[in-house]
């Protein structure tokens, strides 16, 4: 019976220590430095690109209304001095926030009145436009793309975790199920088909679409979590149910591949006794 590979000693000494913590913490602090500061980024674009506009808009109408209130003059930009002490007021007590909130408030009103069935259609006229017009046509599509799949609440529904053979028999792949085949094609070639979408390594938001005879495909009985940590990883991270080991495990033994037993463990564990007695 062929031994399985070992995988190389994890070298020990401050600066690999240093190197190995450090990148795990760095993995471990990215994923919320960037969280805040894209909503941040989102909180400073609202700001300047709606916000301060909003502001200006608030300051016009409270200067129109005190115009009114006091009976003076009607004027389109309103008087200077009214103006003056209104913008007192706002750096006085702070108030740009109010532009912010406004802004916020009046994206939301945007998305019901779009949501409506006047507002749907008024917008795919408007989107029909943009897509007809030079220049335009060529940026519009792809970001549309990328705001869709990040802010759109409609999400694919993953029903279980697979192994197909793809993309060629004798090499299986990780997939989740999607739904049924075409009726068209169970029709013609007479069989249960389902179909799965294939994640790419180490993006799976990427992939391939397939559809694949019922019978063809093995359930692994993983969670949609597991299979995307295993994909996101290029497979280091699989899943202990599936005889795979921790993080943590992996850090303390430095071995990918789960505890052997009997002649194998033996040698590994001499092999181990001799590096540690070299490094003495």
């Amino acid at each position: 019976m062929a031994e399985r590979p070992q995988d190389p000693p994890v070298p020990h000494g401050f600066w690999n220590d240093f190197r190995r913590f450090f990148f795990r913490g760095l993995a471990a602090v990215l994923p919320p430095l960037v969280t805040v500061m894209i909503l941040v980024w989102i909180f400073t674009f609202v700001q300047d690109k709606l916000g301060t506009h909003v502001n200006t808009a608030s300051k016009w109408v409270v200067v129109q209304a005190i115009g009114i209130a006091q009976k003076m003059p009607l004027s389109l930009r309103g008087h200077e001095a009214v103006w003056r002490a209104v913008e007192k007021i706002w750096r006085t007590y702070h108030l740009g926030w109010i532009g912010v909130v406004l802004a916020f408030v009046g994206i939301y009103i945007f998305g019901r009145f779009v949501a409506s069935f006047v507002g749907h259609s008024a917008w795919r006229v408007i989107e029909h436009g943009l897509l007809r017009t030079p220049v335009v046509k060529q940026i519009y599509p792809s970001v549309k793309q990328v705001t869709d799949f990040l802010l759109s609440d409609r999400t694919v529904s993953f029903s279980r975790v697979v192994a197909v053979e793809y993309p060629r028999k004798g090499i299986w792949s990780l997939g989740f199920v999607t739904g049924p085949g075409f009726r068209g094609l169970r029709e013609a070639v007479g069989t249960e088909l389902l179909t799965v979408f294939i994640p790419s390594s180490p993006t799976p938001v990427t992939g391939y679409t397939i559809t694949v005879r019922r019978d063809e495909v093995v359930d692994l009985g993983l969670t949609v979590d597991e299979a995307l940590r295993f994909t996101v990883s290029g497979g280091v991270l699989v899943p202990p149910s599936q005889g795979g080991r921790t993080l943590g495990e992996v850090e303390e033994t430095g071995s990918l591949l789960p505890p052997q037993s009997g002649e194998a463990e033996k040698q590994e564990q001499a092999a181990r006794e001799v590096e540690e007695n070299r490094r003495k």
